[in-house]
C-alpha cells in the first residue's frame, strides 16, 4: 500500500524543517512531564502500601513506555512525515481507523489535554498571587448536558481566565514559527527538569531530611493480598501511566525536523529515558523523606517534601508544576496542530486546515482552530470528565499503533526501514499485551464505578462506553468528506 501524500501544490507554502535532535528530545521528555509526577505519588502509595512496589509500578510503566516507544520509532523511520501516528494508522489499517484518530485527537485527547494542562497552571498560579473571581450569582450559574454533568462556565473565572491567556500566548508563539516554539520548549523542558533534579539534590545535602529505613518499611494500614494486589497494582499503573502519557507526540511533527529518519527514532528513545530515569529519582526521593503511609495522606508530595528541606517549600513547588505544565502545554499545542494540518491536506479535514501560513510556515489555521476548541472545553468545566472517558479510546489507538509495525513487517517486507524495532517481534507484542491487559482493567473498573453509582441510587455513566461514542461520532464526518474528496 502506497503512503498517501498530502495534495499541496508547488506554489504553496510548506512547513520548514527546523528542529535538531535536541530539541526533538526536549520536546519528547517536555511533552510527558506534566503535573502527573508531583500530584500522582500520593494516589499510588495508598493503593500499593508499599514504597518498594511503588517504585516497580513506575519502572513498570517506563519499561512498557519504552517498548511502545520503540514500536513507534520503527514506523516513524519509515515514515518521517508530519502527523505521525494518523499517518502510521492510514498506512497500516486505511484512511478510517486514521480519521477517528485524528478525530478523537481533535475532539478532546489533545484538546482536552491543553485545556487541562493550562487550568493547572492557572491552578498552582493561585498559591502565589489570588486571581480574581466572579461574583456570586454568575458563579453559581450553571446548566446541564446530558451524559455530560452540570456545566458551570464561570465557575473559577480568575483561573479559567489565566488559563486562557495561557492557551492563547502559546498559540501565538507556534504560530510565529516552529523555531520559536521550539526554543521555548527548550527553555521550559530544562528549567523543569532543573527543578526536580534540583530539588533531589536539596534533599541529598539537607541532613536529617529522610531515613533508608523509609525506603523498605511497608504502610501500617494498607496491606493488599491476592486478588486485591493485582487490582492495588493496576490502580497504581493507571497513575503512572497517565504521568507517563505523552511520548509519541514527536511524530507528529516528522516533516519538521531537519534529519527526521535519524532523529525521530533516537529522541524518541532518548527521551523516555529520561522521563523514566527522572520519575525513578523522584520516587526514591519521595520514600527516603515521607513514610509511605504519610506519603499516602499528601495532596502534593513533592510540595511536602520541599517543606522539610527549607520553609517556603511549597511556593518554590507550585513553580516548578507551573514550569512543567506550561512546557507541557506548548508541546501539545505544537505538536497536535500537525495532524490536523495532515488531515486536512489529505482531504479529510476543511482543506484551510492543510495549508501552512506563507510567511510563518506554520500550521497556522490548525493552531488557531484548536485553540479555540480547546478555550471551549476549558470553560465548559467538562474537560476532565471527557478526557476520562478516552484512556481507554487512547490506548485503544496505541496498541493499534504497536501492531502497525507487525501488520507492515508482513505486508511490506522491503520497505526501508532505517531503524528496526530490536527482538522483533517480541517487543511490540509484549506492549499490545500489556495494553489489552491495561484496557481489561479499565473497563472492569469502569463497570464497578458504575455499578457503585447506580446502588447507591447516584447519577451512573460507562466512561468507556460514552469514549467509544464520542469517537465514533466522527463517522459521518469521515463519510461527508469521503463523499466530496472526489470533487475536489
Amino acid at each position: 500500500m502506497s503512503e498517501v501524500t498530502p495534495q499541496l501544490r508547488r506554489d504553496q507554502p510548506r512547513l520548514i524543517p527546523a528542529l535538531g535532535i535536541f530539541s526533538a528530545t526536549m520536546l519528547v521528555a517536555g511533552g510527558v512531564i506534566g503535573s502527573g509526577i508531583f500530584r500522582k505519588p500520593g494516589v499510588m502509595a495508598a493503593q500499593v502500601g508499599s514504597p518498594e512496589l511503588l517504585l516497580g509500578v513506575w519502572l513498570l510503566a517506563g519499561i512498557v513506555s519504552l517498548l511502545g516507544t520503540l514500536s513507534n520509532a520503527e514506523l516513524a523511520s519509515m515514515m518521517p512525515r508530519t502527523g505521525g501516528q494518523y499517518v502510521f494508522l492510514q498506512r497500516a489499517y486505511g484512511p478510517f481507523v486514521a480519521f477517528l484518530y485524528g478525530w478523537a485527537l481533535f475532539a478532546v485527547i489533545q484538546s482536552g489535554s491543553i485545556a487541562a494542562l493550562s487550568y493547572v497552571f492557572a491552578e498552582y498560579t493561585t498559591r502565589l498571587t489570588p486571581l480574581p473571581e466572579a461574583s456570586a450569582p454568575l458563579a453559581a450559574f450553571a446548566f446541564h448536558l446530558p451524559l455530560i454533568g452540570d456545566v458551570a462556565p464561570f465557575k473559577e473565572l480568575g483561573v479559567k481566565g489565566l488559563a486562557t491567556v495561557v492557551i492563547l500566548v502559546l498559540t501565538i508563539v507556534n504560530y510565529l514559527g516552529v523555531r520559536f516554539g521550539g526554543v521555548v520548549q527548550n527553555v521550559f523542558s530544562i528549567a523543569k527538569m532543573s527543578a526536580m533534579v534540583g530539588l533531589a539534590g536539596v534533599v541529598a545535602v539537607t541532613p536529617g531530611v529522610g531515613r533508608v529505613a523509609n525506603l523498605t518499611a511497608d504502610s501500617n494500614m494498607v496491606h493488599p493480598a491476592g486478588l486485591e494486589w493485582w487490582a492495588a497494582v493496576a490502580a497504581a499503573l493507571q497513575c503512572a501511566f497517565w504521568a507517563y502519557d505523552g511520548w509519541h507526540k514527536i511524530t507528529y511533527i516528522g516533516g519538521e525536523l531537519k534529519s527526521p529518519q535519524r532523529d525521530l527514532p533516537r529522541s524518541l528513545i532518548l527521551g523516555i529515558l529520561l522521563v523514566t530515569g527522572l520519575y525513578l529519582l523522584m520516587s526514591a526521593m519521595y520514600s527516603f523523606v515521607l513514610p509511605i503511609d504519610e506519603m499516602a495522606r499528601s495532596k502534593l508530595v513533592a510540595a511536602d517534601v520541599a517543606e522539610r528541606c527549607f520553609a517556603g517549600g511549597g511556593r518554590w513547588i507550585a513553580v516548578a508544576v507551573m514550569l512543567s505544565t506550561f512546557g507541557a502545554a506548548n508541546a501539545v499545542i505544537l505538536t497536535s496542530a500537525r495532524v490536523y494540518f495532515s488531515m486536512g491536506g489529505d482531504g479529510m479535514f476543511p482543506a484551510f486546515l492543510g495549508r501552512a501560513h506563507p510567511r510563518f510556515h506554520t500550521p497556522a489555521a490548525s493552531l488557531v482552530l484548536q485553540a479555540g476548541w480547546s478555550i471551549l472545553l476549558l470553560f465548559s468545566g467538562t474537560f476532565d470528565t471527557l478526557t476520562d472517558t478516552l484512556i481507554f479510546v487512547s490506548w485503544f489507538f496505541y496498541i493499534a499503533n504497536a501492531w502497525a509495525v507487525i501488520v507492515l513487517r508482513r505486508r511490506e517486507p522491503a520497505a526501508p526501514r532505517p531503524f528496526k524495532v530490536a527482538w522483533y517481534p517480541l517487543v511490540p507484542m509484549v506492549f499490545v499485551w500489556f495494553g489489552l491487559v491495561y484496557l481489561v482493567l479499565t473497563l472492569c473498573n469502569d463497570v464497578l464505578a458504575y455499578r457503585a453509582a447506580v446502588a447507591a441510587g447516584q447519577p451512573a455513566l460507562l466512561n468507556c462506553a460514552l469514549g467509544l461514542a464520542l469517537v465514533l461520532s466522527g463517522t459521518p464526518i469521515y463519510f461527508y468528506y469521503r463523499w466530496r474528496k472526489p470533487q475536489m
